[in-house]
């Protein structure tokens, strides 16, 4: 049996540790726990950014949800590789440059989604990802 492979975004991390949204919180613990999942050392940093700045999370608050977010879930490294090939995407695909790193990321961990909220949602991604958002309707496994 097949395991389907999601990456997920920074937004879908940030709706579970959002108190300003109730509903979208439950949506996506709901909808995430069907996936083997995948973050970046870049979306952990994201996280923190905008944990800190957005949600006004103390630091020690955000470690412990950097500690919690990588034991659910299996951490990918950027590399110059994987920066590389960001340029690559960037380039072909028109994205901004930091979604092109994602989807790098994304494509290197050899996923099937990648499940973000601000991109494209039904978009293939070199014929074997599709961009998928987790709060519109779809018939995607």
């Amino acid at each position: 049996m097949s395991v389907t492979r999601a990456f997920l975004d920074t937004n879908i991390l940030i709706y579970i540790y959002s108190v300003d949204e109730p509903d979208k919180r439950k949506q996506t613990i709901t909808q995430i726990n069907s996936y083997y999942r995948i973050v970046s050392t870049q979306i952990l940093s994201e996280f923190c950014s905008v944990s800190i700045h957005k949600l006004k999370m103390d630091t020690f608050c955000v470690e412990a949800a950097l500690n919690k977010i990588c034991h659910k879930n299996n951490l990918v490294v950027v590399n110059l590789d994987t920066v590389k090939y960001g340029l690559y995407l960037q380039n072909k695909y028109h994205f901004k440059y930091y979604d092109s790193l994602i989807i790098a990321s994304t494509l290197e961990s050899n996923c099937q989604f990648l499940l973000s909220e601000d991109m494209n949602n039904g978009q293939v991604i070199e014929k074997s990802l599709t961009i998928c958002n987790i709060f519109i309707p779809r018939n995607i496994v």
